[in-house]
Parts: structure tokens; C-alpha cells; sequence
């Protein structure tokens, strides 16, 4: 099915359009249906075409070394998807998902072309919104932050780990320094005091017994502890990993784009300045 003109002025890439060019680029593309939990694209497919949604709601997902879905993208009205493999002509790297009925224009590689062939300058007004994607994207990725790891732990916490946390917390804290050195002292004055009818008298056997009972307790907490806080420090780690690479990825497809886009409108003007001095001449 057809585009209607109007249809595309709404889109941002393509916002900067005069009515010529949407008209041309309208008379390329196409508009798609997709039921439910119907596939766009998948892992491997041929690039060349990228998509643009209109309505509905779509997925865009990887799978990662451990086979685990890795979701990238759920666009929302207007944005496109896909536009990578379609501006370089390689295999998709990812796969897109309709997660309810949606339509979405379709943009062939060569619509592209066309629309450069006949319309030099809307090269520019693609460049330009392209670019302030750019920026976009590029704040967004200075200020956002992947999932908070603090979460991801809370939800790995057993009520054992939560009581092995507050007990190496209380066990090196002043306060239990403080207070364990005032009951030694109470304890042994106390006995001192008494002499021959304390119930612990000098070496205070009994207070040994407590301590060393205590320090059997108390050793394999801290232990069981430190090793949370290693698995706290690792899921830190990996979550930074995590930003790093999603960052990299995202702002190398956007440098990908634009490179891509600027090469073709290039060759594009340098064929139709050719033409017109062929004629000229």
C-alpha cells in the first residue's frame, strides 16, 4: 500500500521535507500491516530496507553471548528501525517484533537513491534531523544510565544475605566496639568486685566460653558477607561493562548513518552537477 504524503511530513526524519520531495519519496514507499507478535525482521536478514512506525508497538532485540534477549529499541510513534542495514546493505544484526498490531512505512535503499537522484538537496534536510538525533542520542547516553545495579542485587538478597549484611554492619561499626568494651568492663569489675562469691571469678572461664563462642558465630557472618559484597562489586562492574558497550554501539550505527547518508548525497550531487554540465555544454 501506497504512503500518503501527509503521512510522511510527520515523521521527523523526513519533517524538513518540502512538498515536492515528500510527494517523490511518498511515491517509493510502501506501508505495512503487522498482526501481533509477527516478526519484521529477524537475525541475518538481508539489510536494505528500514522501517518507520506509525502506530502500534515494536520491539527491536539482539541475543547476547549467553543466548539472552538484549532489547535495544521499542520505538515510538514516528521513529524508524532497522535504518542501519538499510543505509549500508549489510545483514541485520538484530531482529524486530510487532508486539501488537502496528503499521509501519517501509524504506527500500533505493527509495532512498531516488529521492536523491531527483531531489539533491533533501540529502541536507535528512542530514539535519539526522544529526540532531545524533545529539540526542549523545546526551542521552551521558546522562542515562542502565538498569540501577542496586536494584538487581535487592532482588538476588535473601532474608540470610539481609541478616549477614546487618550483622558484619553492626560487628564493625563503633557502636558495637563501644558497647562490647563497656559489658567487658561491667562484666569483669563486677566479678572483681564480688571476689569469692562471683559467679565468674578471675580468669573468667565463663566469659571466655562467651567469647569464644561468639567469635565461632560471628567469623563465618562477616566471611558470608564479604563474599555478598564481591557479588555486589561484580554486578557493579558488569552493569558499567553493560553502559560502555551500549554507548559505543549506539553512537558508532549513528557515526555508520550519517557517514553512509553523506557519501551518498555526495556522489548523488556530483552525477547531477556532471549531468548539468554535460548539458550546458
Amino acid at each position: 500500500m501506497h504512503c500518503d504524503r501527509e503521512l510522511l511530513r510527520n515523521v521527523p526524519l523526513f519533517a524538513l521535507l518540502d512538498d515536492d520531495e515528500a510527494a517523490v519519496l511518498a511515491s517509493q514507499v510502501e506501508v505495512k500491516q503487522f498482526v501481533a507478535r509477527e516478526r519484521i525482521y529477524k537475525i541475518g536478514d538481508e539489510g536494505g530496507r528500514g522501517y518507520i512506525l506509525v502506530s502500534g508497538k515494536v520491539r527491536v532485540a539482539t541475543v547476547d553471548q549467553d543466548n539472552q534477549e538484549v532489547v535495544i529499541d521499542e520505538p515510538a510513534q514516528g521513529e524508524f528501525f532497522g535504518f542501519a542495514s538499510m543505509l549500508d546493505g549489510t545483514l541485520h544484526k538484530s531482529y524486530a517484533i510487532a508486539l501488537e498490531e502496528s503499521v509501519c512505512i517501509e524504506v527500500d535503499r533505493k527509495d532512498i537513491t531516488v529521492l536523491l537522484v531527483q531531489k539533491p538537496h533533501a540529502g541536507m534536510d535528512m542530514l539535519t534531523v539526522l544529526g540532531k538525533q545524533f545529539h540526542s542520542s549523545q546526551e542521552l547516553i551521558r546522562i542515562r544510565a542502565a538498569r540501577n545495579p542496586n536494584e538487581i542485587i535487592e532482588e538476588k538478597t535473601t532474608i540470610g544475605d539481609h541478616i549477614a549484611d546487618g550483622v558484619a554492619r553492626f560487628g564493625g561499626s563503633w557502636k558495637f566496639i563501644i558497647t562490647f568494651a563497656v559489658v567487658l568492663v561491667v562484666y569483669t569489675g563486677m566479678n572483681v568486685t564480688l571476689g569469692r562469691s562471683a559467679w565468674d571469678p578471675y580468669p573468667f572461664i565463663l566469659l571466655n566460653l562467651f567469647l569464644s563462642m561468639l567469635a565461632a558465630i560471628q567469623a563465618p557472618v562477616i566471611m558470608m558477607s564479604q563474599n555478598r559484597q564481591d557479588v555486589k562489586d561484580r554486578i557493579r562492574s558488569e552493569a558499567d561493562y553493560r553502559v560502555n558497550v551500549k554507548a559505543e554501539v549506539e553512537i558508532a550505527e549513528l557515526h555508520e548513518k550519517l557517514d553512509r547518508l553523506s557519501g551518498e548525497m555526495r556522489l548523488h550531487v556530483q552525477s547531477l552537477a556532471g549531468k548539468i554540465e554535460t548539458r550546458a555544454g
